[in-house]
């Protein structure tokens, strides 16, 4: 149902993102979030979300997300804030959502880095600006996110945020595009029609070169 909350239970618990939950997982988690831990409130939570092992109920799972966010689970806190941006559970609010993705963001959270970008650039919930989605694109890009590596590349092509610039422009979506990203490979063909030969050179070499720097581009 939510793709978003499905990549981050994936990052976070592996397997649980692809079997049906038992009765027996959702006792020890039912029973582990009425004590208070927060593994087994967020669990629950992605769980309602879902309807994986329980009736589908987007109230019930914002309920454990906020139980756990509240303890400053960066997990919880970005799925609480996906809860508010769409509405499911909650009424929509786009600034309610922000204040969730910031808050894991700050702590390191590569989904809501990228998302707290999104908001920025669309000035959803916050007022537009193209420096804060750059900043925010940037760290989780940092950490492998293919979207923010998309999204730092079309700073550079339409020079937003960023002075404008084709051969940053190609190695970002070189990168986003070798994660899997679409965009990054619809847009690499794009940008290379406005380039010289020798510029596509440069930010080939560019791309390796910020890889070799820094592994983590490459995701897990």
């Amino acid at each position: 149902m939510k793709a978003l909350l499905s990549i981050v239970l994936l990052l976070a618990f592996g397997a649980y993102a692809y079997s049906e939950y038992t009765p027996e997982q959702i006792a020890q988690w039912k029973e582990s979030a009425e004590k208070g831990e927060i593994w087994g409130q967020f669990n629950l939570g992605f769980a309602y979300a879902n309807g994986n092992g329980v009736p589908e109920d987007d109230k019930e799972a914002v309920k454990w997300f906020r139980k756990a966010a509240e303890q400053g689970y960066a997990a919880a806190q970005y799925n609480l804030g996906v809860m508010y941006y769409k509405g499911e559970g909650v009424p929509e609010d786009y600034k309610e959502a922000v204040k969730w993705y910031r808050q894991a963001a700050e702590q390191g959270d590569a989904n809501a880095q990228e998302t707290l970008g999104d908001a920025y650039n669309r000035g959803n919930g916050v007022p537009q600006d193209d420096k804060e989605a750059v900043r925010w694109w940037k760290k989780a890009a940092e950490q492998g996110h293919p979207n923010a590596q998309f999204g730092l590349g079309s700073a550079y092509f339409f020079g937003r945020g960023v002075i404008e610039d084709k051969v940053q422009a190609y190695a970002w979506y070189n990168i986003a595009a070798a994660n899997g990203d679409e965009g990054g490979k619809k847009f690499k063909t794009l940008v290379a029609e406005e380039m010289t030969k020798e510029q596509i050179a440069e930010a080939q070499k560019l791309a390796l070169e910020m890889i070799k720097a820094n592994p983590k581009l490459m995701g897990d």
